[in-house]
């Protein structure tokens, strides 16, 4: 319950991020979400090799930091494409730029 809620926010931030950026908020929202759950279940399955199924809590703990690892994963990717700079250097250009 705990990783749904976690999800819910920090998918709407890969979501605001995603709108600075000036792409497509729901694909990205969908890709982190996607990506979530594959790392939680590659966190389990390696759990389950390291742990065992003797220490659930052990196992849930550890599912949950991989699946913030793929968090961070789109995070990192996203915050490396360009910023959505074009018309505030438009705007920013005055008659005066434009003299030779």
């Amino acid at each position: 319950m705990l990783d749904f809620i976690l999800l819910y926010f920090l998918a709407k931030k890969i979501g605001c991020l995603a709108i600075k950026k000036g792409l497509s908020p729901l694909r990205w929202k969908l890709t982190m979400i996607g990506v979530w759950l594959f790392f939680e279940v590659l966190g389990f399955v390696f759990g389950v090799l390291l742990f065992g199924t003797k220490d659930l809590y052990s196992l849930l703990a550890f599912c949950i930091v991989c699946a913030f690892g793929g968090y961070l994963l789109i995070k990192y990717i996203l915050e490396n494409k360009p910023d959505n700079n074009i018309n505030k250097e438009i705007d920013s250009i005055e008659i005066n730029d434009l003299a030779p």
